[in-house]
């Protein structure tokens, strides 16, 4: 069973932003599109550049270090330099918790 990490609460994460939270060690960036809540690795897959701290505009997010962008809804990579797809996380909304939870190791 997969075990979800309350992480933030709903009102800390604006429409259209992105926060970075860690679990276990491990950076997770989250951004709100259209009210749902998405999760992924927290790291570029080109060079390790924190995705948190990179452009959202829609459901494009754009790396800061070398500009590769991504597809949130579906971690998908939309342009390079980076070849790698994004982790997606399952997230759950409960009593106004964001919940996260990372796959088994």
């Amino acid at each position: 069973m997969t075990d979800f990490v309350a992480v933030a609460r709903w009102d800390e994460l604006e429409e259209g932003k992105l926060l970075g939270v860690e679990i276990d060690g491990e950076p997770v960036c989250l951004a709100k599109i259209n009210g749902v809540i998405y999760a992924c690795n927290g790291e570029c897959t080109h060079i390790g550049g924190r995705l948190y701290e990179g452009e959202l505009e829609g459901s494009v997010l754009t790396c800061p270090v070398h500009g590769a962008q991504f597809d949130l809804r579906t971690g998908k990579v939309l342009r390079g330099p980076a070849r790698q797809d994004l982790v997606l996380y399952p997230v759950r909304v409960e009593e106004g918790l964001i919940k996260v939870a990372l796959p088994p190791e």
